[in-house]
Order: C-alpha cells, then sequence, then structure tokens
C-alpha cells in the first residue's frame, strides 16, 4: 500500500508518498504541472512495490489537468472534498499550515481510508461544455444587472 498524497496548487503541486505505519516512501518535493514533470511523478509512481492510490482535494480547477493525466496513465486517482481532509485527524493543538504539511495530511488521510477512496472519473465533454457554457450564463446575467443598476442610477 503506498498512499500518494498531492497538495495541488495553481501551477505546481506538493507531492508526498507513505505507507502504513508512517513509512515514508518519498518526502515531500515538488512538481511543476508541465508534462516532464508530470511524467517523471508517474514513472516514479509506477517504480514503487505495491499498489498506490493518488489523493488529492477538489479545489477549483488546478487538480482537473493532473487528476486527468495520472488516471490515464492507469493510476487510481481519488479527488476528495478538502472539507474532509481538513477536519480528518485534527488532534494537534498546532496548527501547521504548509503545502507540505497537508501533502502529508493527505497521504495520511489516504492511507486511513482506503477502502472508502472513490475513483475520479474523467468528465465527458458534454458536461464539461454545459459547465461553461453556465459560468458564462450566469456571467453576463451579472453584467446585465450591472448595466441595469447603471442606467437607472
Amino acid at each position: 500500500m503506498n498512499a500518494v498524497g498531492i497538495d495541488v496548487s495553481k501551477g505546481k503541486s506538493m507531492v508526498t508518498i507513505l505507507r502504513p505505519f508512517g513509512e515514508i516512501v518519498s518526502s515531500p518535493f515538488e512538481i511543476k504541472h508541465t508534462s516532464s514533470d508530470i511524467h517523471s511523478l508517474i514513472k516514479l509512481i509506477h517504480s514503487i512495490e505495491g499498489e498506490s492510490r493518488v489523493v488529492m482535494e477538489h479545489t477549483g480547477r488546478y487538480y482537473e489537468a493532473l487528476a486527468h493525466q495520472l488516471s490515464a496513465a492507469d493510476l487510481f486517482v481519488s479527488a476528495v472534498n478538502p472539507k474532509l481532509v481538513k477536519d480528518f485527524n485534527n488532534d494537534s493543538l498546532r496548527k501547521i499550515k504548509s503545502d507540505k504539511a497537508d501533502s502529508v495530511k493527505i497521504a495520511r488521510y489516504a492511507l486511513d481510508k482506503w477502502q472508502s477512496l472513490e475513483p475520479y472519473s474523467i468528465t465527458d465533454e458534454l458536461r464539461t461544455q454545459l459547465k461553461v457554457m453556465n459560468r458564462q450564463f450566469h456571467f453576463y446575467v451579472k453584467q446585465k444587472t450591472a448595466m441595469k443598476n447603471n442606467l437607472i442610477g
């Protein structure tokens, strides 16, 4: 069992790989969201002996490209709600908030919830288009309201 915890940011991610009982396979390290860095991460995960599960928080849209490429490489990927990770194992008096600490916490979460992790599913093209159109619609409705208010004022 190898838990790969990824804390995703805008242009980079922090990755930690753990095994049960706190065994560290790979200390936290940073990858950029470039194809070469992602392919080297995929090679690293495939080279580790045993089953590996990749867990990341689904925050915004930053995680989608990384999750898509990792699942396309035949890796188990799970994108979980950030609130679940935040509430997981809050037994410390100190609040440590860094990308490294977050990636370790996500990896620990993956080990603890190993059996109940839901696999990431790639959204189909139609759903993606509907999301974009819905965002555009709401944007234009806000613009229309602002213009009406401006005209009235």
